[in-house]
């Protein structure tokens, strides 16, 4: 039984988890840790207490510098949930870069993230080989909104999204679209990754949807003053609807995940034995998640409408018209008395328009069509229940069964909601599920973005652009 790929084009717009790049370059970069002390410094001192952040990614694993106490394992809802040895973590090591940014915390070598006290639920969707459907990022989403407040003392107020596809169907449209903006209606800030291209047409989808916050990378100096910064060159840019706020985002050290698929293919990133260095989209969406989750500390009241505004308005002016993320201006602003325009998204459209060209693959086969993971998918249906927060039923997605009932057992983290074994046949018409899977190190052809797979790694789907 062979485990499902993803099916990607070669160029630079078809990126799925908008991929950072990661290099063998010399060099050292800016931490967390140096972001973390200038954006507390800012907001008169601040660690993110109170404040829950949706990781939904590659998932995280059991690093020196991710405190239990700060970490929960929500659903694994990727392909690698059915192998006991990878369920929940981190094969590939985006997902712990980005948690180490936003709540790393290792007081053995003084590093820390933006928002330590901060509690970050990790969504696993995301597989080694890069396979993950645009239904399971959905489904990810919806469980976020439906069990935002299961956690009394840290709501979730924040999903932090380094994912993109370059669909090109309308946002009313979308189901993807559907999803963040309900996700938004439902009182939490979506950061969405806008994507690395580096050209100017259209942010990828979801960063495309103007009720969310579009996120692209700043190149800044070392003293994270906003002074002689720019705009990455290779962030994406839209022409009808552009990034929103830019956050530091090149060559940013977080957590290393050893024995994964970005720590082999890019040893050079290595920043000593625990830290590793990358730059992109996600990076910044991540340090903006951090930022916002100081700014929620501060003013709790705040709605992701007044986030997205403050942040908009206070940001430091950079040449190309979109501003960076200055926390100072923000935490003291006024708070804004105007709010956006509603979303409009009806997400009764096509799932497989919203996958754009990337598609998972088992044996051969694309998953293409209007089928999720599962078999047949219905948008109209789906978007009803997703308004009526409705679709998740314990851990039942729209009558696929993708995860356990509720929260159960230990493990590293502070606590684990329950997997399940999954089960019918998959697009092929076969079990593609294989409770084998497992490896010391969790090499993958293929993550996604514009620029992983293989030793170019161009791909599909996670964002950023550079790890160097």
């Amino acid at each position: 039984m062979s485990k499902p790929t993803v099916a990607y084009a070669h160029d630079e717009g078809s990126r799925l988890w908008h991929a950072d790049a990661w290099s063998n370059a010399a060099g050292t970069g800016l931490t967390a840790t140096d972001l973390g002390a200038a954006y507390s410094s800012q907001v008169g001192g601040g660690d993110g207490t109170g404040v829950g952040i949706a990781l939904i990614d590659t998932g995280v694993v059991n690093v020196p510098g991710l405190p239990a106490s700060q970490i929960v394992n929500g659903p694994d809802l990727s392909f690698e949930s059915q192998s006991t040895n990878l369920r929940y973590l981190d094969t590939f090591g985006h997902g712990t870069h980005l948690a180490g940014i936003i709540v790393g915390n290792d007081p053995t070598t003084g590093f820390r993230g933006i928002a330590p006290k901060a509690k970050v639920t990790s969504i696993k969707v995301g597989a080694s080989g890069g396979a993950v459907d645009v239904s399971q990022v959905i489904a990810g989403i919806d469980w976020v909104v439906q069990h935002r407040n299961d956690d009394k003392a840290s709501p979730i107020r924040i999903i932090t999204l380094a994912y993109g596809t370059d669909s090109t169907q309308p946002t009313f449209y979308d189901p993807l679209n559907y999803a963040v903006e309900n996700a938004w209606r439902n009182g939490i800030v979506v950061v969405a990754a806008g994507g690395n291209t580096g050209t100017v047409a259209t942010l990828t989808n979801p960063a495309n949807d103007p009720s969310v916050l579009s996120v692209g990378s700043a190149s800044v100096n070392n003293t994270v003053t906003n002074a002689d910064d720019s705009a990455s060159t290779f962030n994406s840019r839209g022409t009808s609807r552009n990034l929103d706020l830019l956050a530091p985002g090149e060559q940013i050290v977080s957590l290393r995940d050893p024995g994964s698929y970005l720590d082999q293919t890019y040893p050079g990133a290595r920043v000593g034995d625990k830290l590793f260095r990358g730059s992109g989209s996600s990076q910044a969406a991540a340090v903006a998640s951090g930022g916002i989750a100081l700014l929620l500390q501060k003013r709790p009241t705040l709605t992701p409408d007044q986030v997205k505004a403050l942040l908009k308005n206070s940001a430091t002016a950079l040449a190309g018209g979109v501003g960076e993320l200055n926390l100072a201006a923000a935490v003291k602003a006024a708070t804004p008395t105007t709010v956006q325009a509603a979303g409009t998204a009806a997400g009764v459209g096509s799932l497989e328009s919203a996958r754009g060209s990337n598609h998972v693959v088992h044996d051969n086969q694309q998953l293409v069509g209007e089928f999720d993971i599962f078999g047949g998918f219905n948008p109209a249906v789906w978007a009803q229940a997703t308004r009526n927060l409705s679709a998740w039923n314990g851990g039942v997605w729209m009558n696929r069964r993708m995860a356990g009932d509720g929260w159960t057992g230990t493990s590293w983290a502070s606590k684990t909601w329950a997997s399940a074994a999954w089960s019918g046949e998959s697009w092929a018409d076969e079990a593609w599920y294989d409770d084998t899977w497992s490896g010391h190190y969790w090499s993958g052809g293929t993550w996604s973005g514009h620029y992983w797979s293989g030793h170019y790694w161009s791909s599909s789907t996670w964002s950023a652009k550079r790890w160097k």
